[in-house]
């Protein structure tokens, strides 16, 4: 009997109060005592509670002390069991469970970005995938044309249109200054310690040489320097070169097929980060108000600030992700992440220019300085390659995502399973699936020490760190309201253990914010009547299903543009839905 209580008490301590919202694991066995500290529910008398502060007051805020957990009523276990009970139903990662439901029933904080491509460009299958978990359609600028990537931001516009509690944010991901091999008539199969050429001139194709993209490929490269092709798939050693020819020794054979990708261990090629190509992909993504680049081959911060200026000079309000992924970024890692509104640790080509054994440690360097600098991050790359071809995916790629969601990624991306893959549906829900699970055995309170530096210039900072403190301790979701995206933003950063429900009265907004961790983006129009949007809002999530009468939630007040305040006031009220 004594066991059957413990294990109920641990699993009951997965969830919050909150509907749909995940609460703190168990880590230490709380002594007896510790159950006369429970705060019932007959000790909150009022249905608000207010906290106001006034920006004129300064106050230094010295080590940040662990807030008191405050266990649950007898009532409230019985609750958390029924959720415990509803998640362990669809956690199983097996063939049974995938294809058993059409939507997540838990709300999943980790977002999933999906690579759109030729499995998965259709009207069915981007609605499927909405409704399976996607929430950032990715657009891969490597492949397909302008009419074809067209095609599926209207797709994802019509759906937008007509969910009435989704959204799916759009990313386009420029080609960048990718060196490839040139055109064969047929693929050439290399044998270790062959010899093989790679030449300048243009249309090479023979069983011992090919043409290479890049004019500058000789002057790049010297002797010894390690070639990769497709990202490590064929290795070759560099033994000489002339003015227009590199001559190798294949160490690692395979099958050299048309236009395949080429890397130099340890080097960058000297290439600009956008190409003419990308400014034309560019000015696409302008013309059709998408809600984020992915830049790739960023070297520095420049860059950022070369597409910041161009976007601002056609008055486009469009977020920028850097993507690591070349060895010359690395050094400048903290002025390029400060520089862009978000960073994605594109795994691949990091792996080619870098020794493999650095990229997990990268990916952990890449999360934390995200994390401190308030940016967006995206774990992306390989995540579940098996799937492209199998119905499963291998145990190492279920920790490979538990290991992102734990570092603390905003979102999960699938490139080639969803875009090419048999088995895309699949491939989604098994990261919603892994995911979710893995949120529920997060503490809460894990936040980077020194986050409150990104946003030192704001009073709004110290109150979404309160609002957090608060979402932890009472185990509640937070309201917020916002026009520009700034507080639910800041909000996601500091991850509070209940869902965040962004209310906003821009289209815009609310696709930008479905990439952010823990954050639900709702359309709404504001009334010039502050309660009576609060109660509107609040009537509205608990007709979705989003919060239950009785329940409480946070509900915040600050930002950049004040919204039915005063400039210098902010506020965060506790109410009963």
């Amino acid at each position: 009997m004594a066991q059957v209580v413990a294990t109920r008490s641990i699993r009951a301590n997965f969830f919050s109060k909150a509907s749909g919202s995940l609460q703190d694991p168990v880590e230490k066995l709380k002594p007896a005592s510790f159950a006369s500290k429970v705060l019932l529910p007959d000790h909150r008398k009022s249905n608000a509670v207010v906290l106001t502060r006034n920006s004129r007051i300064t106050a230094k805020r010295a080590s940040r002390a662990e807030p008191e957990l405050i266990p649950v009523s007898p009532e409230d276990v019985l609750k958390r069991e029924e959720q415990y009970e509803q998640l362990r139903g669809i956690q199983q990662v097996g063939d049974g469970s995938v294809g058993m439901w059409s939507k997540p029933t838990v709300r999943r904080k980790t977002k999933i970005v999906c690579t759109i491509g030729p499995s998965t460009n259709t009207r069915e299958m981007v609605w499927k995938l909405a409704e399976a978990g996607m929430n950032v359609a990715r657009l891969n600028m490597s492949h397909g044309d302008h009419a074809s990537h067209q095609k599926v931001i209207d797709l994802v516009k019509e759906y937008n249109a007509q969910s009435k509690d989704n959204t799916i944010a759009i990313m386009l991901d420029t080609k960048g200054p990718e060196v490839r091999s040139g055109d064969l008539p047929q693929p050439i199969t290399l044998t270790t310690g062959q010899e093989f050429t790679f030449t300048i001139k243009r249309g090479v194709g023979t069983p011992d040489c090919v043409s290479v993209n890049y004019d500058d490929f000789v002057n790049d490269v010297e002797v010894g320097d390690m070639l990769l092709v497709d990202g490590g798939m064929m290795s070759l050693v560099v033994k000489s070169k002339t003015e227009d020819s590199v001559k190798c020794e294949v160490i690692d054979g395979g099958e050299l097929k048309s236009r395949r990708h080429l890397n130099v261990r340890g080097k960058s090629a000297t290439l600009p980060s956008i190409t003419e190509k990308d400014w034309d992909d560019i000015k696409f993504g302008v013309d059709n108000k998408v809600d984020f680049y992915a830049v790739s081959f960023v070297k520095d911060a420049e860059v950022v600030h070369e597409l910041k200026n161009y976007l601002q000079s056609y008055d486009a309000d469009i977020h920028v992700i850097v993507k690591i992924e070349s060895a010359d970024s690395i050094p400048n890692l903290h002025s390029i992440i400060t520089a862009s509104d978000g960073a994605m640790v594109a795994r691949g080509d990091l792996g080619a220019e870098l020794p493999i054994e650095e990229v997990p440690l990268l990916q952990e360097e890449i999360i934390r300085t995200c994390r401190s600098l308030g940016k967006a991050v995206i774990v992306a790359t390989n995540m579940l390659e098996s799937m492209i071809v199998h119905p499963t995916p291998t145990r190492a790629e279920v920790s490979d995502i538990a290991i992102a969601v734990r570092e603390g990624a905003d979102a999960v991306m699938l490139s080639g399973e969803t875009a090419h893959g048999k088995f895309p549906l699949k491939a989604v829900k098994v990261m919603h699936t892994v995911a979710l699970r893995t949120e529920a055995t997060i503490s809460g309170c894990e936040m980077p020490p020194n986050l409150g530096q990104a946003f030192k210039n704001h009073m709004s900072e110290m109150f979404a760190y309160h609002a957090t403190m608060m979402s932890n301790t009472l185990g509640i979701s937070t309201v917020v309201f916002t026009r520009t995206g700034f507080m639910a933003i800041l909000l996601s950063h500091y991850r509070p253990s209940g869902t965040i429900f962004a209310f906003t009265n821009e289209k815009r907004i609310q696709q930008r914010l479905a990439l952010y961790q823990g954050v639900c983006p709702i359309y709404m129009e504001f009334s010039d009547d502050a309660e009576e949007t609060f109660k509107t809002a609040l009537a509205l999530l608990q007709r979705q299903g989003m919060v239950k009468e009785g329940e409480e939630v946070a509900l915040v007040q600050s930002g950049r543009q004040p919204i039915w305040r005063f400039q210098s006031t902010h506020n965060i009220q506790v109410r009963k839905v």
